[in-house]
């Protein structure tokens, strides 16, 4: 089929919704294969940085993100801080999208790219020129975006009203697949939330290696030991709330890591709020999104203003070539239960930075002044040890720790949706932590 869709059929958008253990990824590596075999230009790209460094991991190409191939910034004369889409000059060139469950379709309301429906940009973009053809990948099982009900961008339905688009789901697991407990757990789970059976999930264990059930007594031996072998890039704890993560990176850095400053050079931590500032002169990196991780490599300069914390800071971007970047930080973001600093503080700070540049008599000179302020777009960011499910999604890592979050009597589709993300980020080892009987098979 492939083959048929790059060479001779009149569509040109390819679906491919491929689950947990079916081959999707050795597809996508044989689907280069093919192409560079039929001599066809090829474009790699993924929703986020992490998603990229991903793909071009298993396919040994270079691969960007969906954002840096299609949209370009516009200049300041024309309107400071949009991105507009790019003249697309490729043609007879096959797009290739990877973690298409990530591709939002909003309404476009206060976006900054485009028309603000990334996934009608992205169809806008590749069809703009001859020739081009469109194949998108992903695992319709897994969460759709934040604030959206399904995975637009794998839904038949939606991508085929675009006209000329073919469908295909892989099912079959692979046989090397059916000894990995991480892919049998994921298969129960994908098999549930297809035939809409709502019940507690039941995992099994034994006689598997690759996954495991520990208490939270258990954990501090058992992160440690993953820190040494697989090590600190490779280990993460996955949380349904930015209040439980707070308190597992609180224990990671006082009783694993020994980290006594609030801030410490090696610290990990993630970008919570897209930051478009910064970047003129960095080769790899448009815009520093929402979910990018960095190491703090040096931390300087505490102040204080607005009624907020800010510091100076060195950060490298691993999934960005270990780009490094100096940016002001925001501290106050660092433990809040909420995502990001609340809309009422975002307005605060806007405010009083405005009334910084009250000299500037124009109103749209003093706006566009405060756009381009360090302080207003001081990073904002949490320490990211343990994350929320919803952050992790485009990446993979060694060894992830599944914190319980189900203390209630009932499981919906969004929970096992959740808990399928959840367990299919991990490669090599999934713990379950403080996971109850109800959870497991009986052995």
């Amino acid at each position: 089929m492939l083959s048929l869709f790059i060479k001779e059929d009149d569509n040109d958008i390819l679906l491919i919704n491929g689950y947990a253990g079916t081959g999707k990824t050795s597809s996508i590596s044989s689907l280069v294969s093919l192409l560079k075999g039929f001599s066809k230009k090829y474009i790699l790209t993924a929703p986020t940085g992490r998603a990229a460094k991903v793909l071009a991991g298993y396919t040994g190409c270079s691969s960007y993100t969906i954002h840096k191939q299609i949209y370009r910034q516009k200049s300041l004369k024309d309107g400071l801080g949009q991105f507009i889409l790019d003249l697309n000059k490729s043609r007879d060139t096959i797009f290739v999208v990877d973690e298409a469950s990530l591709i939002s379709s909003g309404s476009g309301e206060g976006s900054i790219f485009g028309s603000g429906n990334l996934l009608d940009d992205l169809i806008t973009y590749v069809r703009s020129n001859t020739g081009n053809k469109l194949i998108l990948i992903g695992d319709s099982a897994q969460l759709p975006p934040v604030g959206e009900v399904i995975s637009n961008a794998l839904d038949f339905d939606i991508v085929g009203s675009y006209g000329k688009a073919v469908y295909v789901t892989l099912k079959s697991v692979v046989r090397q697949a059916q000894n990995s407990g991480i892919l049998v757990n994921a298969t129960m789970l994908r098999e549930m939330i297809e035939q809409d059976r709502f019940d507690f999930p039941k995992f099994t264990v034994s006689p598997f290696s690759d996954v495991e059930r520990i208490t939270g007594s258990d954990l501090i031996e058992q992160m440690t030991m993953s820190y040494e072998k697989a090590g600190t890039d490779e280990t993460l704890v996955l949380c349904r709330s930015n209040k439980r993560a707070n308190r597992y990176n609180a224990g990671i850095r006082g009783k694993i890591l020994f980290r006594e400053e609030r801030l410490t050079k090696g610290d990990k931590l993630m970008i919570v709020k897209n930051c478009y500032q910064f970047l003129d002169d960095v080769e790899d990196i448009d815009f520093i999104a929402n979910g990018d991780v960095a190491e703090l490599i040096k931390i300087s300069g505490y102040e204080e203003r607005y009624g907020l914390n800010f510091a100076k800071a060195k950060l490298r971007f691993p999934d960005y070539n270990d780009t490094e970047i100096e940016a002001r930080i925001i501290l106050d973001t660092l433990d809040s239960e909420t995502a990001s600093l609340g809309n009422d503080i975002q307005r605060a700070l806007f405010n009083s930075v405005m009334e910084d540049y009250s000299h500037l008599k124009l109103k749209r000179k003093r706006i566009a002044a405060v756009r381009e302020d360090k302080y207003f777009n001081a990073l904002q960011i949490k320490y990211a040890n343990a994350i929320t499910c919803h952050k992790s999604q485009g990446g993979q890592w060694k060894t992830v720790f599944i914190d319980n979050p189900f203390w209630k009597g009932e499981i919906t589709k969004d929970d096992l949706k959740w808990l399928y993300t959840a367990i299919t980020r991990a490669v090599d080892k999934v713990y379950f932590v403080n996971f109850d009987d109800r959870f497991f098979v009986k052995q």
